[in-house]
């Protein structure tokens, strides 16, 4: 069935169909711009410039030309622009450049993912090739065959990678890279964004590594670096390379029409300001689009959505399209598979795609009309960078953003100027977290000696050094520090950790054929690897059978069931070392080292869909100790006498609840990487405190920026629970619905750690 493309029709639909109309909060229309355009730097060479011109591109967008300038200039750079405005060239130009010239240079692509190192791979090619250069250039990843990968060491030109790999198999056995990192040139950090919090704090130790051994064979290489809109990538660019940086921005690209609709799913149940399903919502919208013919992706929160969503969409509309035209798309997927998907979208065989985040990032899937979001992705940025996925080659697109009842997605949803007004957040990274910095100076010392007075990066290491010889894993003599174990240390630290100590997961499904499928920190593994546990992995289901926690060992078989396990973890936290406070009255905010002690205690059996619980168990497993940083807010002791200890108590959860939503917004960080803990008598105050701790070892920055943004996020926290529809407190403000007024008892707290007075009726 031939179906005809319309996307007046359907915007039309959304207008005035009730069952749309009603629950559109915001439609904000972002209207079209013009390219800005220069002509091709004389110095471009002739080739390059054919190719382009075959290409039918006659002329360069200004941001193009101002990196390739800076470029030439010697300068290192980052280029931040938005999705599909050309940021490759950024980078694909100099380089080409470069090596047109001397064939000897050498330069190292770097991409968060191993997909987009596929991609742009493929662009790459086509662009060398129909250049007639003499370039090679070729991906060195897990999948790259052994006899390739030693032409590659030899003779490779552009060498594509990500940073695990680097870590791992480059920089270690850089003996065999000689030639390589005598001539290497240009290093491209692409997807800077995305080096945030603990992963990034590796990669900047990474960097380290690799400018220590560029240095060793003579070379120093320029940074050539791109990132989606964030605040501050001048200040992560340089933090994670430590070189200072020149900011690119005069984006020249040209956009289409955009509609960017702010939906909130109707409320079904008023008393508990429950809603309806996002997931349901956005399939609906997403029916709507695909069955009129526009080219849609549909993005999900988890694994486990996306396949569920994907169930629904095809059973849908196979009557009208056909199931094949529906795809899914996330982790786990075979690289074979992903490119066949990416192929379809490009040519459009591919109707509909419901995808997690993985193709948030630059991967190609060219021209999409709608973009359809299943719940706030959990920052500006990322939201910008799936919206920027339909209308990618001019041409009208709309954006659906359908709010779940969370209260961080019912804050944005009902503040749409809080998103459409506010600069995307900043990325930070520690490079300095002593447990991070510990491991990467044993893979340096692993892979060339240390000599006193030396730095690693901007860090001052003698200390390290010293206590790394102490405990026999360095030798010092004649002023040198010499690697002197037996084992490899790269292999056994994961850039996504900050913890020594992971759990590993094995899968015992099928009986004599056991594999590992992946690692946790064990802090988190009480949670979401205790016994019975199900444990999510590339969108399959495990429970787990056994955590053996002595072993560090997580036994999980495959399974198909309707629920979810969480967890109940009870904590105690004592106040180390105070670093910075202020005070108001009756108020006090502080920052400084915590110890958090942690045991997992029950945990509950939670549907999908209806979010009831359908059972429970306890948790046997040893406290775990986690020393890290925390910001946290102490109320005076008068309050417990004003308003009653129980009271209080109440008061202190709602707010914590609250603020374990809010509080990622200002940090640009997953929920999970910052926890909120109530205390009505702090250890080390004896007063009602809330703190807010790094869920990492030494802290990654996280709580700091809580502590300087405080008054802000208390702001925000109480206008969250202002708005909120309820009567006394509900999932979408201060937790569950309580008797007395939940709601009112954190309003009241909210205030008072802002200064003012307190007022309970």
């Amino acid at each position: 069935m031939k179906i005809k493309l319309d996307m007046a029709h359907v915007l039309e639909r959304l207008r005035q169909d009730e069952r749309f109309a009603r629950n559109i909060v915001h439609w904000k229309t972002i209207e079209p711009r013009e390219a800005q355009t220069v002509p091709f730097p004389p110095d471009l060479d002739g080739r390059i410039r054919e190719t382009l011109a075959k290409r039918g591109i006659s002329s360069l967008y200004t941001h193009q030309e101002t990196a390739f300038r800076h470029v030439r200039d010697g300068k290192h750079i980052v280029a931040v622009t938005p999705t599909a405005s050309g940021k490759s060239m950024c980078y694909h130009l100099p380089v080409m450049q470069a090596l047109a010239e001397d064939p000897e240079a050498r330069a190292l692509y770097l991409f968060p993912t191993k997909a987009l190192a596929q991609d742009q791979k493929s662009e790459l090619h086509e662009l060398i090739n129909e250049s007639g250069l003499p370039i090679k250039s070729e991906t060195y990843d897990g999948d790259t065959p052994a006899q390739i990968r030693q032409t590659i060491r030899k003779a490779g030109n552009i060498v594509i990678t990500n940073p695990d790999m680097l870590h791992a198999a480059i920089l270690p056995h850089h003996t065999k890279w000689v030639s390589f990192f005598e001539h290497l040139r240009y290093v491209v950090i692409d997807e800077l964004h995305t080096y945030r919090g603990v992963f990034g704090s590796h990669v900047a130790n990474v960097i380290r590594r690799l400018k220590r051994i560029c240095a060793f064979y003579g070379s120093r290489p320029q940074f050539i670096c791109t990132s989606a809109t964030i605040a501050n990538p001048r200040e992560l660019a340089e933090q994670l390379t430590e070189e200072p940086m020149v900011l690119v921005d005069n984006n020249g690209a040209p956009t289409g029409k955009k509609h960017f609709l702010f939906y909130n799913p109707p409320v079904v149940n008023r008393q508990l300001n429950i809603r309806r399903s996002a997931t349901l919502e956005a399939r609906d919208i997403t029916e709507l689009f695909l069955s009129n013919g526009i080219q849609t992706i549909l993005f999900a929160r988890s694994r486990v959505r996306v396949e569920i969503l994907l169930k629904y969409l095809q059973e849908l509309v196979k009557r009208k399209l056909g199931p094949k035209t529906i795809q899914g798309y996330r982790g786990g997927y075979l690289p074979s598979q992903r490119r066949a998907i990416e192929k379809g979208l490009r040519q459009g065989e591919i109707m509909g795609v419901v995808s997690t985040n993985a193709l948030e990032l630059g991967v190609d899937i060219g021209q999409l009309q709608a973009c359809v979001i299943t719940g706030y992705p959990g920052s500006v940025a990322s939201t910008w960078q799936q919206a920027g996925r339909a209308g990618r080659r001019q041409g009208e697109s709309v954006v659906v953003l359908v709010g779940s009842s969370t209260p961080l997605d019912q804050y944005v949803i009902q503040h749409p100027e809080y998103f459409f007004e506010r600069s995307p957040e900043s990325a930070r990274i520690n490079p300095d977290n002593l447990i991070i910095l510990v491991d990467h100076i044993k893979c340096a010392a692993y892979e060339l000696p240390f000599s006193e007075g030396d730095r690693f990066g901007r860090a001052e290491i003698t200390e390290i050094l010293e206590f790394l010889t102490e405990e026999q894993i360095l030798h010092h003599a004649k002023g040198k520090w010499f690697w002197m174990n037996d084992s490899f240390p790269a292999h056994n630290i994961s850039l996504r950790s900050a913890s020594q100590e992971n759990v590993v997961i094995i899968d015992i499904s099928e009986r004599g054929n056991e594999k590992v499928i992946g690692e946790m920190d064990r802090f988190s593994s009480l949670t979401l690897l205790h016994d019975e546990a199900i444990y999510l992995h590339q969108g399959v289901q495990y429970q787990v059978e056994k955590l053996d926690y002595e072993e560090k060992k997580a036994y999980v078989r495959e399974v198909q069931v309707d629920y979810y396990t969480d967890a109940n973890l009870a904590v105690q936290l004592k106040v180390l070392e105070q670093d910075q406070s202020r005070r108001g009255p009756r108020i006090e905010y502080a920052y400084g080292e915590v110890s958090v002690h942690a045991m997992a205690t029950i945990f509950k059996k939670i549907k999908f869909e209806t979010h009831e619980n359908i059972g429970s168990g306890p948790i046997h497993l040893p406290e775990e100790e986690l020393h890290t940083n925390a910001a946290w807010i102490g109320f005076s002791e008068a309050l417990l006498e004003e308003v009653g200890t129980s009271e209080v108590e109440r008061g202190l959860v709602g707010v914590a609840h609250v603020l374990q939503h809010v509080a990622p917004l200002f940090v640009m960080c997953d929920p999970l990487d910052l926890h909120v803990i109530p205390q009505r008598k702090a250890v080390h105050s004896g007063q009602p405190t809330i703190f807010l701790y790094d869920r990492y070892p030494g802290g990654i920055g996280l709580s700091e920026q809580v502590y300087e943004q405080m008054e802000t996020i208390l702001a925000r926290a109480e206008e969250l629970i202002c708005s909120c529809p309820c009567e006394s407190g509900c999932p979408s403000c201060v937790g569950a619905a309580e008797e007395g007024g939940g709601k009112e008892l954190a309003l009241s707290l909210l205030r008072v750690a802002q200064g003012g007075s307190l007022h309970v009726s």
